[in-house]
């Protein structure tokens, strides 16, 4: 197929479905992501207490090289961008594909333990966007949505 403009990243979807969209998870700060440096980033979701930017230790998601998620550095933030508002996160392809690339570079040791305590500025626990991390392998402690090597 064609060459990925956003290169390999970490470790992601290889496994995906042929039809799935593509999901690729990069360090913000990454020449590789456009957003921040040649393209603005999308307007934070509605509830978030924090924008998205090219911070050292944070990462971004982008599905099909939009961004679909935006990790802070040290994993307790998370915004996500839903394609449709009116659709239930586990339904959103885009979202289904960032939680799972994320698990994955997670499972695979490229960022350690982490510990989502907050998702577009709700607690992850009660967050409607909970099942959607749980269905890619993180789970609930008492802190958050956590998943780890």
């Amino acid at each position: 197929g064609p060459r990925d403009p956003y290169g390999a990243g970490f470790p992601g979807r290889r496994d995906r479905a042929a039809d799935g969209p593509r999901a690729v998870v990069l360090a913000a700060a990454d020449p590789a992501n456009a957003y921040g440096a040649a393209l603005g980033w999308p307007e934070p979701p509605a509830g978030a207490t924090h924008k998205p930017g090219r911070k050292a230790g944070s990462l971004v998601v982008l599905v099909e090289g939009e961004p679909a998620l935006y990790m802070e550095r040290g994993g307790k933030t998370l915004l996500l961008w839903p394609s449709d508002p009116d659709r239930l996160p586990t339904e959103d392809p885009r979202l289904r594909a960032a939680a799972q690339a994320l698990a994955e570079a997670a499972r695979a040791g490229s960022l350690g333990t982490v510990t989502v305590e907050r998702v577009n500025g709700t607690a992850a626990l009660t967050s409607p966007f909970g099942p959607l991390l749980e269905g890619a392998g993180f789970v609930a402690t008492p802190r958050g949505l956590r998943i780890r090597a």
